[in-house]
């Protein structure tokens, strides 16, 4: 038998094996989830400014064709390309100026707890600038060499490449200005976005806005919330240094279910192999401790056999010595007397196997149980007789206290009268003094409950919920003051449930036990 300590070992080794690789699949899955977050918000950031570029590309293109639309006389004159881009000149100073009046009415959606505080209390101004014209002018510069954005076009005239450049930059900087709603439409972004993600392969929905000084424009989808750590967010709208007012944000409500759908596979392959794992080092610790426990139970057993047949074969030896003494051969009365000994020491020993073979017969299924109406009362009445010569040699008693009106049950005679054989000879063997037992009946609906109460010394809640397993007895060492091998009662249970009825036991320490047989009535 392995033991105790290579036990504990293989067990914690197994234990620690197990953890190690659970261990190892969690960091790899979290690995694996980082990364694919990683790769999304790449991916998420790649379209946004793809968007942006894309948004300042079609309103550049747009104003360009059309001012490439114009005849020569047109391109030369200030007011149609002024008209033409919405742009004014102050001609008495010379400054260019772009009216923005109103920006924060309509460019700007408020939500109302601004309102709420008051605007009285909030100066506006300082997180957008005064929403009058404002000026633009380089003081470095001499008056008669100032040129407004307009000249400078005007004056590239037939536009190559690089004069193209000079006309975008002067673009961005007459167009910055501009209400961004004016600018680009919610239709438009929510077209650009949808189309490349979808190339992206983040076919999920989104919510997007444009922001500019961390206030939302009127630019924004209906659902838009904006939270720091989930919104992805790029510049869009540059000017002509390069620098932007407006930021285009974008967030996912769906993105951690998509995040996990790229890795969902491989974390169920991993739940389920892990399960696997866990399922058979479970079943090998179970398997490992019942094996170790039915040999120590099969000990127990074969300690308690030899125990037992021991008695019976040195009595038997004996009696034979005794029989062939001259002085006993010729006496008939002894010789008879010894050879009842022997007799009854031979049917204890015979007792013994017929019992470990019943058992096995029973696991097999081939013990044949044929079943007839008999009466319960009369089974009780019967089984007692077997016994009570016994339980009177101790000065025991066993009472009777029948108050079932019905005891008409189906069962097998002679396997029944074993049963309640067997739990009266518990009582006996397990009553340190004189056995004191009460067998009593009572009707229960349809069924038929039979109690079977001792004065003996009992058994632990422990050892009352396994007692009827195969070869179990109560461990108390070496000691065998009370003979047995842990069949009968695995016996009795397998026999009452074959009547499809059920037993129990109620027991205490040092207060006896009680057992009860429910069996179903026949009418």
């Amino acid at each position: 038998m392995m033991s105790k300590r290579v036990f504990i070992l293989l067990i914690l080794l197994m234990s620690l094996s197990l953890i190690g690789i659970i261990s190892i699949q969690a960091y790899y899955i979290n690995d694996a989830v980082k990364n694919e977050k990683a790769r999304f918000k790449f991916n998420v950031v790649t379209v946004l400014n793809n968007v942006s570029n894309t948004i300042e590309e079609v309103e550049f293109e747009k104003y360009f064709s059309e001012y490439l639309s114009l005849d020569k006389e047109e391109k030369a004159d200030e007011e149609a390309v002024s008209q033409l881009l919405i742009y004014r000149k102050n001609n008495s100073t010379k400054e260019t100026l772009l009216y923005k009046s109103n920006v924060l009415e309509v460019d700007y959606k408020l939500s109302s707890s601004l309102f709420d505080i008051g605007l009285d209390s909030l100066d506006i101004t300082n997180i957008i600038g005064n929403s009058s014209t404002e000026i633009y002018r380089d003081e470095s510069v001499p008056e008669k060499d100032l040129k407004s954005p307009i000249t400078e076009i005007i004056r590239t005239g037939t536009l190559d490449e690089a004069q193209k450049l000079s006309f975008k930059k002067n673009f961005k900087e007459v167009f910055k200005r501009k209400p961004i709603y004016e600018r680009v439409s919610e239709k438009e972004i929510k077209r650009l976005l949808s189309e490349k993600l979808k190339k992206y392969g983040i076919d999920i929905g989104f919510e997007f806005a444009i922001y500019s000084h961390d206030l939302a424009t009127k630019v924004r989808s209906d659902n838009f919330e904006y939270d720091k750590k989930s919104t992805f967010g790029v510049p869009v709208f540059y000017d002509e240094n390069n620098r932007s007012l407006y930021r285009l944000l974008v967030n996912f409500p769906g993105d951690r279910e998509f995040i996990l759908s790229g890795v969902i596979g491989m974390i169920l392959l991993s739940i389920v192999f892990t399960s696997v794992i866990i399922l058979a080092y479970a079943s090998a610790l179970f398997q490992l401790v019942k094996q170790r426990k039915i040999s120590q139970i099969k000990t127990d057993f074969i300690n308690n056999m030899t125990h037992e047949f021991k008695t019976p074969i040195a009595t038997i030896n004996l009696a034979l010595d005794a029989i062939k003494n001259p002085k006993v051969i010729d006496d008939k009365d002894k010789v008879i007397r010894y050879l009842s000994m022997i007799k009854e020491e031979n049917k204890r020993m015979h007792a013994q196997v017929e019992n470990v073979l019943r058992i096995s017969k029973l696991e097999k299924n081939e013990l044949n149980i044929s079943k007839d109406r008999v009466e319960l009362h009369d089974l009780i009445e019967d089984a007692i007789t077997h016994v009570e010569l016994i339980v009177e040699d101790r000065k025991g008693y066993i009472k009777t206290f029948f108050s079932a009106d019905k005891s008409s049950v189906l069962a097998n005679e002679t396997h029944f009268t074993n049963v309640i054989v067997n739990i009266l000879d518990n009582a006996i063997k397990y009553s340190p003094d004189a056995p004191r037992i009460e067998v009593s009946t009572e009707n229960a609906g349809t069924n038929i409950i039979l109690k079977i109460k001792d004065e003996g010394s009992g058994m632990s809640k422990a050892a009352a919920k396994k007692v009827f397993e195969k070869f179990y007895r109560e461990h108390t060492g070496n000691i065998h003051n009370v003979k047995g091998h842990g069949l009968g009662l695995a016996y009795v249970k397998r026999i009452v449930e074959d009547h499809q009825g059920h037993v129990s036991v109620e027991s205490e320490k040092d207060k006896g036990s009680t057992f009860v047989i429910k069996l179903p009535l026949i009418s």
